[in-house]
């Protein structure tokens, strides 16, 4: 069996590709940039995490449009990224329009042309506030999308096994794979020192509390 792991470097990404090849899956390993900050630091852990999987090197596809569109502070570096609030925004700063339709539409193609049997995304359930495309209802709307529109021999299954699941259980799961979590990063501001401030750090923090470990990366700062 062959699965595309949308590997991004970050933690969720990571314990996906460790548990589908948990699964028996040979990993299809696919990176994509889109002008993000700290693309070049996540593009260093997707090969790393890929060489340690015992995968061929990430497929890397640069999405540089996302990067004209602008309206993100991921990829416009004239909006700063915002820190961490207690009460979300219903629109966070840092979500980048129909991103995971664009990703999942290349990880489609990838999939279909060498022969896969399924995808992967790391989707999980903190982020259904502020990204309507990590919920299970797109989830399950992009499957019958794949089903509609590919020629596959064989049904292409698109997983995404931790929809509903937060961070902490993530990493539990991860704890029990041996994802080398040193190898991830997840800041959306930084790619030298992770700072600490920002949501996808404070979320990241938090789920290591929460189970106990210590996050093995260096922070600015911490909360």
């Amino acid at each position: 069996m062959k699965a595309v792991c949308l590997l991004s470097g970050g933690m969720d990404s990571a314990t996906l590709a460790y548990y589908a090849k948990n699964m028996g899956y040979d990993i299809l390993p696919l990176h994509i940039t889109y002008g993000q900050r700290t693309e070049s630091r996540e593009l260093r852990c997707a090969q790393r995490l890929a060489a340690l999987l015992g995968a061929d090197s990430p497929v890397v596809i640069s999405l540089d449009y996302f990067k004209a569109f602008g309206a993100s502070s991921l990829t416009d570096y004239a909006i700063e990224v915002e820190t961490f609030e207690e009460s979300p925004k219903e629109r966070p700063n840092t979500y980048v329009p129909f991103r995971n339709a664009n990703l999942l539409a290349i990880a489609t193609s990838f999939c279909e042309a060498r022969g896969g049997d399924a995808i992967f995304i790391g989707v999980q359930a903190g982020d259904y506030i502020g990204y309507p495309d990590c919920r299970p209802e797109f989830i399950g709307a992009f499957q019958a999308v794949i089903d509609l529109g590919t020629m596959s021999e064989k049904p292409i299954e698109l997983m995404a096994p931790f929809v509903g699941m937060n961070k902490a259980e993530i990493l539990k799961v991860g704890y029990s794979l041996s994802v080398p979590y040193e190898e991830t990063w997840s800041c959306y501001q930084s790619d030298d020192l992770a700072c600490g401030t920002c949501s996808s750090c404070h979320y990241r923090l938090e789920a290591f509390r929460a189970v106990g470990k210590t996050d093995p990366i260096s922070y600015r700062r911490t909360q």
